[in-house]
């Protein structure tokens, strides 16, 4: 009986050399069904295999999984690199070998700490985060996109964020409505006084006096059988013209006042969703003739438009404080005769700008003057003839003197303010006609039937969250021609057709002459 305990404990002794393994750490191996033992290991620590048996060599089948170190003849400490599988393979001296199969886990440490953070930042929403890999799965619903974009930020850290969130359905925009009131008023006093004289033959010698500021008389002298006669042309009668013929003595005299008053005043509301630019133009175009090179130096002549009249942009945005921070640029321009251009018989007249570009921050029903410009000028000119002008009060009548003074004022006013839609079946502002228009005319302007007619209309979300793509902001297409604010009417330039000159009829004969 004794001898029967001996041999089996010797067999079972034997046995355990030929498949010893006595992990150091607390992960046990286990066997599998293919003859392979499972080892576990976490990513960034380590395990220690001990064989009875000298090892002689050691082989990882996934070196980027997990590296295999011999640290001693008998002891090899395995190293787990990155999550996932591989095989281990120890050859033991003597022909025999162990087989393993190595599951290196991932390390949750710095998982569940980016999931703290995930949950501090993100407090109340259903968040998730899973790692596979290198790539991380964002999986839930956000409140708005603000929360999603530093969720992503969040798992980013941990490596590639693949977003699968959704977002709650976000309430409308804010709209701003901006008030804006311009006022213009130009005024201008001008003053003439000159004289010019003239003489068709007082003591026989015909002549003028003159400033040469105003248009002067042109004396001519016309011979004739029997004697000679002066006459004279006007081009400018200015005010006063005297003439003696008794005498030969003729004076024109220029006495002129003028004012004028040019009051501009434009009260535009301007409405726009927060965030987004907003223009206004009242005014017009007008054309400019642009010469184009054409076929056989004939050039084509195109028209380009320019426009004027009181303009406004904005950008409103509405800042987290409550308050709106406007970006405007409000803008007055009038048509210039005074400075116009005249190219081939075309009158192109200049455009008289006043432009204001800034950048303010107001509450809602605040004003702010964002210009006001005061202009005053004096343009004085005076003329006069050397010597006989500088004698007192006699000189006074060979100087001219002009005289135009110009004060003009601006101011622009803004004033922002955050509204909503007037309600259904609330009356909507309109505008109160002087007199009837038309009797019998439709009190009511034509219009698609309503729900009762129709049928009702989901205007409500169908869905309370949307995915995140949906919100982000697409890449903005290339803008053409129609937003620079020109317009261009190309003519196509027409060839010249040169006639051939006619050729000489035999005989010498001159051509017939063209019609």
């Amino acid at each position: 009986m004794k001898r029967i305990k001996l041999a089996m404990w010797i067999y079972v002794v034997t046995m355990a050399a030929m498949w010893g393994l006595f992990p150091a750490q607390a992960e046990q191996a286990q066997p599998s069904a293919a003859g392979a033992r499972d080892l576990f290991v976490t990513v960034g620590k380590s395990l220690v295999v001990e064989s009875p048996v000298v090892i002689q060599r050691v082989s990882v089948a996934e070196p980027a999984v997990a590296e295999a170190v011999v640290v001693n003849p008998k002891e090899v400490v395995v190293n787990g690199k990155a999550a996932g599988e591989t095989s281990l393979i120890i050859w033991q001296q003597g022909g025999n070998r162990l087989l393993f199969d190595l599951h290196v886990r991932a390390n949750t440490s710095r998982l569940e700490a980016v999931r703290a953070q995930l949950k501090q930042e993100l407090a109340g929403q259903e968040v998730s985060l899973t790692l596979e890999g290198d790539d991380v799965f964002l999986r839930g619903t956000a409140k708005d996109l603000v929360s999603a974009e530093r969720a992503v930020a969040i798992a980013a850290t941990l490596g590639k964020p693949v977003n699968l969130l959704h977002v709650k359905v976000p309430p409308a925009d804010q709209q701003v409505l901006l008030k804006v009131r311009f006022a213009n008023v130009d005024r201008a006093a001008s003053t003439d006084l000159g004289a010019n004289f003239l003489s068709t033959g007082a003591l026989n010698t015909p002549g003028s006096i003159t400033t040469q500021q105003f248009g002067p008389p042109r004396v001519e002298s016309m011979g004739a059988s029997g004697g000679s006669s002066t006459q004279f042309s006007l081009t400018d009668a200015l005010n006063v013209f005297l003439f003696r013929p008794d005498l030969n003595l003729a004076a024109t005299i220029r006495a002129l006042q003028s004012k004028r008053l040019l009051e501009i005043l434009a009260e535009p509301n301007l409405l726009a969703i927060n965030g987004k630019e907003a223009s206004f133009l009242a005014g017009g175009e007008f054309p400019v003739p642009i010469v184009q090179a054409g076929v056989g130096g004939a050039g084509a002549i195109s028209i380009q438009w320019r426009e004027f009249g009181v303009r406004l942009n904005f950008v409103p945005v509405v800042t987290p404080r409550g308050t709106i921070r406007l970006q405007v640029m409000p803008e007055v321009s009038s048509l210039d005769f005074a400075n116009a251009l005249v190219i081939s018989g075309f009158t192109v007249p200049a455009i008289s700008t006043r432009r204001v570009e800034t950048e303010i921050e107001l509450e809602t029903g605040q004003s702010f003057a964002i210009a006001g410009l005061l202009d005053n000028r004096v343009i004085d000119s005076l003329s006069k003839i050397p010597g006989i002008g500088d004698i007192p009060l006699l000189g006074k009548l060979f100087q001219s003197r002009s005289r135009v003074k110009n004060s003009t004022e601006l101011l622009v006013v803004v004033t922002p303010e955050i509204v909503r839609p007037v309600p259904e079946g609330q009356p909507v502002p309109a505008v109160k006609m002087p007199a009837e228009f038309l009797s019998g005319t439709p009190a009511s302007p034509p219009r698609t039937p309503g729900m009762e007619v129709t049928g009702p209309v989901p205007v409500r979300p169908t869905q309370q969250t949307v995915p995140v793509e949906q919100l982000q902001p697409k890449p903005e297409q290339g803008r053409g021609a129609a937003g620079s604010g020109v317009q261009y009417i190309p003519v196509m330039p027409m060839p010249v057709q040169q006639t051939p000159a006619p050729s000489a009829p035999p005989g010498g004969a001159k051509p017939a002459p063209q019609p």
